[in-house]
């Protein structure tokens, strides 16, 4: 018998005698992980830096998010330098939604983002999620 008709089959048993069901499991943790991960969001601003960071990876996030918040910049590009490999992991094109720069990254990395925009001469300004 499918999971939802065991759980109508309870719930019209259950409500009569004057107890309470709770509502089923949503998509509200994934959406409340999201919404803290990019509320810890630091700014930069293309040009102020070669790099952006060094910065440290936290528990908010468990990827390293970008994305561009304003600028006459098209789009920018940008990738993530580790302390520890060295060199760069991709470069990544990054727009006006966020976008997954690094995944699966530990707690307690140091890493830089080396960066980019389409046009020399452009502005732009990111928000970086780690």
């Amino acid at each position: 018998m499918p999971l939802k008709f065991v759980r109508a089959f309870l719930v019209s048993l259950l409500v009569p005698l004057g107890f309470t069901v709770p509502a089923p499991a949503s998509a509200a943790p994934a959406a409340a992980a999201a919404t803290s991960c990019y509320g810890g969001a630091v700014t930069v601003r293309y040009g102020e830096v070669r790099d952006f960071g060094p910065y440290v990876t936290t528990s908010r996030c468990k990827d390293i998010n970008m994305r561009m918040t304003g600028g006459d910049a098209d789009f920018g590009w940008a990738c993530v330098q580790f302390e520890r490999a060295g060199g760069c992991n991709y470069w990544t094109e990054i727009g006006r939604s966020w976008t997954t720069i690094a995944t699966d990254v530990l707690n307690g990395t140091r890493f830089t983002v080396p960066n980019g925009v389409d046009l020399e001469g452009s502005s732009a300004t990111f928000q970086i999620a780690f």
